[in-house]
């Protein structure tokens, strides 16, 4: 991978770069992607993009393999360097698979693929822990042409069905179980649940990552038997840059999860060199970003950027907090990690447990710190930069998307040295045009001011569209600021002109940086028999950052309230996942209504902030009267 010295960048300072990226864009990508990715065709127009259409089209007439990107060229430079090192959720039982294997591992699972029908354009899910193999599976797909999903391993069987019915996805690749935190979770258990209800299956590859034996079905492959059978040499499908790569599902403010389409070459150039230029990425660095593959930051920094680059990339497997809250520390020093990317929900938790179980630990191998997944607040900062970092790392908020593929605005890269102020992201990558808006759609000129944050120009790594429905995608994201990238994040421009990113704007809340709709929650719970319906609002919580709070209305003659909570929390837990049940449940008698019948959110967000006495313009409320009845009702329920 070049640094900034071979990428036509040599003489030009980081401002220069910034403006030549914003002036011209194609002309500051297109030589970019042709220096830094190995093409079997290099491209004949480097974009075309309309964001009025929600078009976005990049290196064009460009042919290549992300999987030979990713594998093949530092084979043929460096078998035997480490690609991966497997951080288990046992300590101290770390695995190290190099170049060579994963390129090996990859092509077997490619040929077994392939052996099952599946070809070029098919979808794939993969529903399994982080580990080398689930790695192999997505560039196993990539290898082949076919379009992976990753579902995280934590989601309920009717979560895992609805996105492989939504992307008719041919098959599965799952665990017999999972290990995290040393507790097993049955993963087979809960495919075969969701496969009753996929028609489009065919096959579930089932790899063993315990010695359990798990209930085997007509459709069930062993994957590590037939894997060992398969040549270990698979001739790479030459895709298009446009060809979808990948999708990724997440929340909306509407209750559906939308399925965001990544394709080939921009995604993979954005990847890797936001990779390789927020966090100071050297050749040689151990890189340890905690996250799951079953989110954008596992894709874009586990596993696409990183081994674009070359990089050795940590998979950890296991929590923060087992055995001990010193468990990242403790690997930091084992496997001498350089760069360590992880969220702030689990900063929040650990400094809870005091300075010491990270005193323990020698971290002084650590050169660049990250945080991701939302904003991080204050204390987490400080704490994280002066404690874990001992005041000598730079700490990067980054602040980015799955919709944006890789890291939009971040304090790095920057002028040599410049200053990084606490809990900001600052400073918008190159190509990265931000803009605020006030609310009649103007652009808000000058510094010190606030708006919904938008992003004026295309760049690479942007999303091309929602799976099955480009009119939902430019309805979310293009429609409401004509000509522009509606983020729906708020920020802040500072009086030095950098962003702080404020929140989200719509009904989406963050809880332990997973983006979930409220509406998705009230979904779930609406299908209570007892229950006509329900409000959830996100409220702040210290450690995951926000919670969801449910306000929910029973029928007349309902008898044991306190069973339905219990119900609810269930029924939430088995629609979408157990990080989504609320963690307070208020039964009201009647919900704060507009004439028309909408529910206003706005309002129950500022009782349970302890705002009741500021309830701003109430006049569109049908009864004023409620206010004061859910105010008594929540009073009580807090003294209690």
């Amino acid at each position: 991978m070049m640094n900034f010295h071979e990428m036509n960048m040599a003489n030009e300072s980081y401002q220069e770069l910034r403006e030549r990226a914003a002036r011209d864009p194609g002309s500051f990508w297109g030589p970019l992607a042709r220096d830094a990715l190995l093409w079997d065709t290099p491209h004949h127009t480097d974009s075309d993009c309309d964001f009025a259409q929600g078009r976005i089209r990049w290196f064009l007439g460009g042919r290549l393999n992300v999987s030979v990107n990713c594998l093949d060229q530092h084979v043929h430079q460096s078998p035997d360097r480490v690609a991966l090192i497997w951080e288990k959720d046992e300590p101290g039982t770390e695995v190290n698979i190099t170049y060579r294997e994963l390129l090996d591992m990859t092509c077997r699972l490619a040929n077994t693929l392939k052996k099952s029908g599946i070809q070029k354009g098919d979808r794939v899910a993969i529903y399994m822990p982080v580990s080398p193999l689930a790695v192999a599976a997505m560039l196993a797909c990539a290898r082949i042409g076919a379009v992976h999903t990753v579902v995280f391993a934590g989601f309920s069987a009717e979560s895992l069905a609805g996105r492989i019915n939504d992307s008719e996805c041919k098959a599965i690749i799952t665990c017999n179980q999972g290990l995290r935190g040393g507790r097993t979770i049955e993963l087979k258990k809960t495919v075969d649940e969701a496969v009753k209800n996929c028609p489009s299956v065919k096959h579930v590859f089932v790899a063993q990552r315990t010695d359990k034996k798990v209930h085997m079905g007509n459709r069930d492959i062993p994957i590590e038997e037939v894997m060992a059978k398969e040549d270990p040499v698979c001739t790479p499908e030459i895709m298009d840059s446009e060809d979808m790569l990948f999708m990724l599902y997440t929340s909306g403010s509407t209750g559906k999860p939308k399925g965001i389409v990544h394709t080939q070459a921009g995604y993979l150039l954005y990847a890797a060199l936001t990779h390789k230029h927020v966090f100071d990425y050297k050749q040689g660095d151990v890189f340890g970003c905690v996250a799951d593959i079953g989110w954008i930051t596992g894709h874009s920094y586990v596993v696409y950027g990183p081994l674009c680059n070359g990089a050795t990339s940590v998979l950890f497997e296991s929590t923060p907090v087992y055995p001990d809250p010193g468990r990242y520390w403790e690997m930091v020093q084992r496997l001498k990690i350089n760069q360590f990317y992880g969220a702030p929900t689990a900063i929040r938790l650990l400094l809870k447990y005091g300075d010491e179980w990270v005193k323990k630990y020698d971290r002084s191998s650590l050169k660049t710190l990250g945080s991701v997944g939302e904003p991080i607040n204050h204390e987490a900062w400080h704490w994280l930069y002066s404690v874990v970092g001992d005041g000598r790392c730079p700490l990067v908020d980054t602040w980015w998307q799955t919709e944006t593929g890789g890291i939009c605005i971040a304090p790095r890269p920057s002028e040599d040295g410049a200053k990084i102020i606490p809990a900001m992201a600052m400073r918008p990558f190159f190509g990265i045009t931000p803009v605020l808006m006030d609310e009649s759609g103007k652009v808000i000129q000058g510094d010190d001011v606030s708006g919904a944050l938008c992003i004026a120009q295309p760049w690479p790594g942007l999303a091309r569209t929602i799976y099955g429905d480009h009119k939902r995608f430019i309805e979310a994201y293009f429609k409401t600021y004509p000509g522009y990238y509606f983020t729906g994040d708020g920020a802040y421009r500072s009086t030095d002109g950098y962003y702080q990113i404020t929140g989200r704007m719509d009904d989406v809340i963050n809880i332990s940086g997973h983006r979930l709709g409220t509406a998705e929650i009230e979904d779930a719970m609406d299908e209570h028999p007892a229950v006509p319906e329900t409000a959830v609002i996100g409220y702040p919580h210290d450690v995951k950052g926000e919670g969801a709070f449910a306000f929910v209305v029973l029928k007349d003659d309902t008898a044991q309230p306190q069973h339905i909570e219990e119900e609810l929390k269930s029924i939430v837990a088995s629609k979408i996942a157990k990080y989504a049940v609320p963690d307070h449940i208020l039964i009201v008698k009647r919900l704060p209504k507009t004439r028309s019948g909408k529910i206003m959110t706005r309002l129950l967000k500022k009782i349970v902030t302890g705002h009741s006495g500021d309830l701003g313009d109430i006049t569109t409320l049908d009864d004023p009267s409620v206010i004061t009845e859910i105010v008594d009702t929540y009073q009580t329920y807090k003294n209690k």
